[in-house]
């Protein structure tokens, strides 16, 4: 019987998007499946190289948080080596906002979210094992306009109308991707602003079966 795989919640920064919660959500879905779980809001634990290079999966939740060019070497390096790289919304796509190497490797930035809290509709790419089951669903939220890597799988998209923003109607962005960094599987879903959010169960198996795939 091969060893459980592990994973490394590290949640802090704005509280507003509920990163704590979030990660217990996630944690405990993990761990259903049998993974063995480390969550923690201390960012030390990135000060320890081989540590980080010892998890399987290292989620990060957390929004305009900041790390030293050591921690961010570290963390990077354990990507390339294996380890898997997830999350969502701002707790991935929108922390550690002037580490462009750390933007690199996820694949993406938050830039805006025309309209604060609105109504939208999510496309699901069928065929791949993180959308297994998920059908398109609609969300209400906050509809995420990012920087995007050109070089990712995306999986989901979102289409905005014109309302708030009128030069950016009908971009199709994605939601949910993929990509390679090193050997490291990287895992990106924009949805939950909150945890009430994830009460959708096909944003909740978006992002829970996302991580999955990611881990090593």
């Amino acid at each position: 019987m091969s060893d459980p795989k592990s994973v490394l919640f590290l949640w802090g920064g704005m509280d507003f998007h509920e990163p704590k919660q979030t990660s217990q959500r996630f944690a405990e879905r993990l761990g259903n499946r049998g993974f063995e779980v480390t969550i923690t809001n201390d960012a030390m634990v990135l000060d320890d190289a081989a540590g980080l290079a010892g998890f399987d999966l290292i989620v990060i939740s957390i929004t305009m948080g900041e790390i030293s060019d050591q921690q961010e070497a570290n963390l990077l390096a354990a990507v390339r080596a294996g380890t898997g790289l997830g999350g969502w919304h701002g707790g991935l796509a929108d922390t550690f906002r002037t580490r462009t190497n750390y933007q690199y490797a996820v694949g993406g930035q938050w830039v805006a979210h025309p309209g604060d809290m609105t109504d939208y509709s999510v496309q699901v790419k069928p065929g791949h094992e993180i959308t297994a089951g998920i059908a398109d669903f609609v969300m209400r939220s906050e509809q995420y306009y990012l920087h995007v890597d050109p070089a990712v799988e995306v999986l989901a998209t979102t289409t905005f109308g014109g309302a708030h923003d009128p030069w950016i109607e009908g971009v199709v962005m994605p939601v949910a991707w993929t990509k390679r960094y090193g050997a490291g599987k990287v895992y990106y879903c924009s949805l939950g602003h909150v945890n009430a959010d994830f009460e959708c169960k096909e944003a909740a198996l978006l992002v829970e079966q996302g991580l999955v795939w990611a881990t090593r």
